[in-house]
């Protein structure tokens, strides 16, 4: 385990949070400072980076995000998203995470009556939420762990997300953007903080530790046409969900030539091949036990 993860593991939940709030007002307070100067970055400015470190025409590209870090943006999350959509062009995908829970998935699967899929906001960040409620992106029917797409391959991505007993499974847009070869891009957020396609290795494998809670919940979902559907769904446990060293992964992804660290405006980023990522996953998983619980192996 990293310094950084002991002490964010042994620091009490109150403290963490005074700290966050304190960085944030920092952070908003620079990028103010950064428009009062005119030194807004532009979509063009973002379209250069991304074509810059590898982004293509035609790829399928999901993203995590976090907007302060990019930068002050001339139309906020706005000018992000539209660079995305015009770096791929318009045979290319845009897909991003957009649960709608911010806690452990066990406290939220207890606590909340159901998911809507057009009405209950996304959690992860102002990117992901401006996305979701764009014209012509559609999102998943998962209760837990929905995915935006737009582009000629948005249904394939999601269409059969719904009634999945687990989120990362092989129907799922996480397993299906390595299944076509897409790539995953990190802006200033890591693996630790976004790690979501680590968890295909635990669907796509018969995975050694226990990281799903025993009980299998029945949850209520509501479609884009207003209909009430029950599914049942497992969630990760918060024993096992504390265990994770996500970051501790990044210098065998180097290494294995899957993952490049970048710039994207002002953050930084990763940008992963998602095919090789699961094929490493899985290489490494069967040959040294390795994980994001044993980055070491075992």
């Amino acid at each position: 385990m990293s310094l950084k993860d002991f002490v964010r593991n042994m620091t009490p939940t109150f403290l963490l949070d005074m700290n966050r709030r304190r960085k944030k007002k920092k952070r908003n307070s620079e990028l103010k400072t950064q428009k009062n100067q005119g030194k807004s970055i532009t979509k063009q400015d973002l379209v250069n980076d991304l074509k810059r470190v590898g982004i293509l025409e035609g790829d399928s590209l999901l993203v995590h995000s976090s907007l302060s870090r990019i930068g002050h943006l001339e139309n906020g999350a706005q000018t992000f998203i539209d660079a995305l959509i015009e770096a791929v062009g318009s045979e290319g995908n845009i897909l991003m995470p957009t649960s709608p829970n911010n806690v452990f998935q066990l406290n939220y699967i207890r606590n909340t009556p159901h998911f809507d899929v057009l009405n209950s906001p996304s959690k992860t960040g102002k990117i992901t939420e401006v996305f979701r409620t764009m014209p012509g992106v559609k999102r998943s029917l998962h209760p837990t762990e929905p995915v935006s797409a737009i582009g000629p391959l948005a249904d394939y991505f999601i269409k059969d997300h719904f009634n999945q007993l687990t989120p990362y499974n092989e129907q799922s847009p996480f397993f299906r953007i390595s299944e076509k070869k897409g790539k995953i891009l990190y802006v200033g957020v890591s693996l630790s903080m976004a790690g979501t396609n680590l968890h295909t290795l635990e669907d796509a494998v018969d995975f050694k530790f226990p990281v799903y809670y025993p009980d299998v919940f029945d949850f209520k979902v509501i479609d884009e046409a207003g209909k009430s559907h029950e599914v049942k769904t497992k969630v990760h446990n918060p024993e096992w969900s504390r265990k994770r060293k996500c970051d501790d992964l990044i210098p065998m992804f180097e290494q294995e030539g899957v993952l490049s660290r970048v710039k994207i405006g002002e953050a930084n980023a990763l940008l992963v091949k998602a095919d090789g990522f699961l094929t490493s996953m899985i290489n490494q998983y069967n040959e040294n036990g390795v994980t994001m619980y044993t980055p070491k192996g075992s």
